[in-house]
């Protein structure tokens, strides 16, 4: 696929789904700690997302970075809007900023657990 094409599948992933993480594995198995890391952090809190194992493409693995102008995986999105890395992830969840962002874009948790 063309980076054009790799640019529209990712676009359509992300209107498609409310939240999605672009990560190395699988949700079941990730093959990063920092993967893993994202997948603690919205499992705890209960939120149902889809999981892109950018192992399996490489043209989607090089096409996240350039789609969102960020050059690490993974990456985590909340209704279309970038939110960051595994860094950024765990500091939102532990000041309660990404529950808080969760909240406001209307997607739905099954644990309110806070940090």
């Amino acid at each position: 696929m063309s980076e054009q094409e790799i640019h529209d599948w990712i676009g359509k992933t992300l209107t498609t789904n409310d939240v999605v993480l672009f990560m190395k594995g699988t949700h079941e198995m990730p093959q990063c700690g920092f993967s893993g890391l994202c997948v603690q952090v919205l499992d705890h809190l209960g939120v149902d997302f889809k999981g892109v194992n950018v192992l399996d493409d490489m043209g989607i693995r090089e096409g996240i970075k350039t789609f969102s102008e960020w050059p690490t995986i993974p990456q985590l999105y909340i209704k279309g809007e970038f939110v960051g890395g595994a860094d950024i992830v765990k500091e939102m969840y532990q000041a309660g900023e990404l529950q808080q962002m969760l909240t406001d874009k209307g997607v739905s948790t099954s644990n309110t657990a806070q940090a």
